[in-house]
C-alpha cells in the first residue's frame, strides 16, 4: 500500500490505548533489569525507584502502593505492561510533590511574587473590556499581586478601574475589591497585594479607603500611615490583604502625557505568533528603545521622598502598607537603600535593562531589603509580555505580567511558580540575598550542574485533539523542542528529529544542558506538528523549574497555549542530574 493510499484509507475513528509494543527499549531494558521472570517484585520496584528515580527514602510499603495502584495486574509485582503504565501515569509527576517548603518567615523582600499587571483586563490593552473576571482567574491561579487602575467615573462621584487613556471599559472599583475578598485565598493562603496606580482626587482617595475597610475588615493589613522599616514575613501575613501605592499627580495631566505617547508608539506593536513569540535572550538589550518607553509609572513620581503625601486623604494614606514612589535624581538615589525604610520601587522592562547595564549589583543590593516591581513596556497594546528573567536575575519581588494573554514568556511564569506547592511566593535563592559579597549578574560562572534529559515518546494528542485537527488525511508529524530558560550562560533551546505520520512518536533522543545558576532555571518543554505549506500547529507545552524537577523516568504532562493542562498528553521522560 502507497503512503498516499494509507494516508486516504486512514481510520480516524480509531482510538489508540497505550500499548507495551509501544514502550521504548532502554525502559524494556530497565525492566529487565529489576525483574524476575517478567516480574518485577516489590524488592525489585523498590531497587528501582531509589536507583534510577533517586527516591533515597523509597519503602517496600511505596513500591507496595504502587502495584497497588495499577489494577488487573499480578499482585506480587508489576508486568512490563503495568510497569510502563505507572511510568505513564498520573502518579509519577516530574514534580517533586513537597508543598509550601520553602522557609516562610523571611521578609516579603526575600520572596519572588507571582504578580499581575493591568489584572482587571480581558484582552489587549487598547480596547477590551475591564472586569472582575480575569482577577479571579488569576487568583485561582495562584497569582499574589494584583494591580488595579483607578479613576474617576463619568460623574466624578464614584470610581472606577479602567485602562486610562484607552477605549477600554470601565468595571466598577468595588465589584473587584469583592471578588478579590472572595477568591483571594482559594489557591494559596499566603497575603495578596493589591497594587494601585492611582488617579484619584482626595475626596474619592476617601471614597476608596472606606470602600477597602468596609469590604476586607480585619483581613487588611495597616501598619498605619508610617513606612514600614523591614517587611513582614508571608507566614505572619497569611490570609491578609495588603495595598501598595503611591501619590498621585494630577491624574489629567498624566492622561494628556499617556495619550501623546501611546499615539507615537501605537504602530510599533507586534502581534505574537499563533504561541508566542520566541522569548528573548537577557543578553539581548533593547535600550535603545528606552527613551521611546511609555513609563505608566512615571506619572505618578515623588519629587523628593514624601513631598506629595500631604495631598493623601488620611484614611486612605493609613491603609498604604507597602509605599511606592521614585525619588528624582538619577539611577543611584533611586536604588538608594535606607537603613530604616523599605519601600517598593518600579521600572518598566527597558528602564530595568537599561539600569542592569550599568546598575546591576546596586540593584541586587536594593532587592535584598526592598521591593523592585517590574512592568511591561507600554507598547505592548497586545498584552504579550517580556522575560522574566531579567527580574528575577536582579532579585526583583514582583515581575509583572499579562495574565489573561499567553505565549512563551507567560508560560515561564507560569513555570517559576509551579515551585513551593504552588503558594506564589518563591524564597530567592541565596546567592541574592547575601549582603557580604552582592551577586554581579554580568559575571559568568562556572558550571555547577549538567542536566541530562531524554525525551522518549509522547502519547494522548487521539484523545485531546480531534482526528482531523494537524492533518485531514494523515496522522501528525510531531517534533519536540527542549531547553533552559535562565541567565543568559545558560539559555539554549534544542529539537528533536520530526516523526512522520505518528499519534504516539517515539523520539528517544537525549540532551545535557549545562547550568551554571541551576537555582534560576527552568525547563522548557513544547511539541509542534510540523507543516510544510504553512506555520507548524501547536501540540502542548510546559515549563518547570529545575530547582524541584525529579530525577528518573517520568511522565510530563503538557499543557495547552493559555496553560490549562491537557487531559491526556504526555511525554515520556528521563532526568538526570551530573555534578561536575
Amino acid at each position: 500500500m502507497s503512503k498516499q493510499t494509507y494516508r486516504v484509507c486512514f481510520c480516524f475513528s480509531r482510538r489508540f490505548r497505550l500499548a507495551v509494543s509501544e514502550a521504548p527499549e532502554e525502559i524494556k531494558r530497565v525492566f529487565e533489569q529489576y525483574s524476575e521472570s517478567g516480574i518485577m517484585s516489590i524488592d525489585g520496584l523498590q531497587r528501582f525507584l531509589v536507583e534510577v528515580q533517586k527516591e533515597v527514602k523509597a519503602t517496600g510499603e511505596d513500591a507496595q502502593k504502587i502495584i497497588d495502584s495499577v489494577k488487573h495486574f499480578h499482585r506480587k509485582g508489576l508486568n512490563l505492561e503495568a510497569f510502563f503504565k505507572y511510568l505513564f501515569g498520573d502518579n509519577n509527576p516530574p514534580l517533586a510533590s513537597l508543598g509550601v517548603h520553602n522557609d516562610m518567615s523571611a521578609p516579603l523582600s526575600h520572596y519572588f511574587i507571582y504578580t499581575g499587571h493591568n489584572s482587571y483586563l480581558t484582552g489587549n490593552q487598547l480596547n477590551s473590556d475591564c472586569s472582575d473576571v480575569p482577577i479571579i482567574n488569576a487568583l485561582k491561579r495562584g497569582v499574589r499581586v494584583i494591580e488595579l487602575d483607578i479613576w474617576p467615573n463619568s460623574a466624578k462621584d464614584n470610581v472606577d478601574v479602567l485602562h486610562g487613556g484607552t477605549l477600554t471599559t470601565p468595571v466598577e472599583l468595588i465589584k473587584c475589591l469583592r471578588s478579590i475578598k472572595e477568591c483571594a485565598f482559594v489557591a494559596s493562603e499566603y497575603p495578596v497585594v493589591i497594587t494601585l496606580e492611582d488617579h484619584l482626587t482626595p475626596d474619592l482617595q476617601a471614597k476608596v479607603a472606606e470602600m477597602v475597610t468596609q469590604t476586607f475588615g480585619d483581613i487588611l493589613f495597616s501598619p498605619g500611615s508610617e513606612c514600614l522599616k523591614e517587611f513582614p514575613s508571608p507566614e505572619s501575613l497569611k490570609k491578609h490583604i495588603i495595598i501598595s501605592t503611591k501619590p498621585p499627580k494630577e491624574y489629567l495631566e498624566a492622561k494628556e502625557d499617556k495619550d501623546k505617547e501611546n499615539d507615537s508608539e501605537r504602530g510599533k506593536a507586534s502581534d505574537e505568533e499563533a504561541w508566542g513569540t520566541e522569548v528573548s535572550n537577557p543578553k539581548g538589550s533593547h535600550v535603545a528603545d528606552y527613551k521611546n518607553d511609555l513609563d505608566e509609572e512615571d506619572e505618578e513620581d515623588l519629587d523628593d521622598g514624601d513631598k506629595l503625601q500631604h495631598n493623601l486623604a488620611p484614611e486612605y494614606k493609613r491603609l498604604i502598607a507597602i509605599h511606592a514612589g521614585k525619588p528624582k535624581g538619577g539611577l543611584d538615589e533611586c536604588l538608594m537603600v535606607e537603613p530604616d525604610k523599605v519601600r517598593r520601587l518600579s521600572m518598566s522592562e527597558l528602564q530595568l535593562e537599561k539600569a542592569a547595564a550599568t546598575h546591576g549589583k546596586q540593584i541586587v543590593r536594593f532587592t535584598q531589603q526592598n521591593i523592585l516591581r517590574v512592568y511591561p513596556k507600554g507598547i505592548r497594546f497586545d498584552s504579550s509580555n517580556y522575560n522574566p528573567l531579567i527580574g528575577w536575575t536582579h532579585g526583583a519581588q514582583m515581575v509583572a505580567f499579562n495574565m489573561q494573554g499567553y505565549g512563551r514568556s507567560l508560560w515561564l511564569m507560569h513555570g517559576m511558580f509551579k515551585a513551593n506547592g504552588g503558594c506564589g511566593y518563591v524564597k530567592k535563592p541565596d546567592f541574592l540575598l547575601n549582603s557580604n559579597e552582592v551577586f554581579d549578574p554580568k559575571v559568568e560562572l562556572p558550571v555547577k550542574i549538567t542536566l541530562k534529559v531524554t525525551v522518549y515518546m509522547g502519547e494522548g494528542w487521539y484523545y485531546d485533539f480531534k482526528q482531523t485537527h494537524f492533518d485531514a488525511y494523515s496522522p501528525p508529524d510531531f517534533y519536540a523542542r527542549v531547553g533552559i530558560a535562565g541567565v543568559p550562560a545558560d539559555s539554549v533551546m534544542k529539537k528533536t528529529k520530526t516523526l512522520e505520520d505518528n499519534w504516539v512518536p517515539s523520539w528517544n533522543e537525549e540532551f545535557e544542558f549545562r547550568l551554571t545558576v541551576p537555582e534560576l532555571a527552568l525547563l522548557r518543554i513544547e511539541v509542534h506538528e510540523y507543516d510544510m505549506s504553512e506555520k507548524d500547529d501547536f501540540g502542548g507545552q510546559t515549563c518547570l523549574p529545575i530547582s524541584e524537577l525529579r530525577s528518573g523516568i517520568r511522565a510530563v504532562p503538557l499543557n495547552s497555549r493559555k496553560g490549562e493542562k491537557y487531559k491526556s498528553v504526555k511525554l515520556l521522560m528521563r532526568f538526570e542530574f551530573i555534578t561536575p
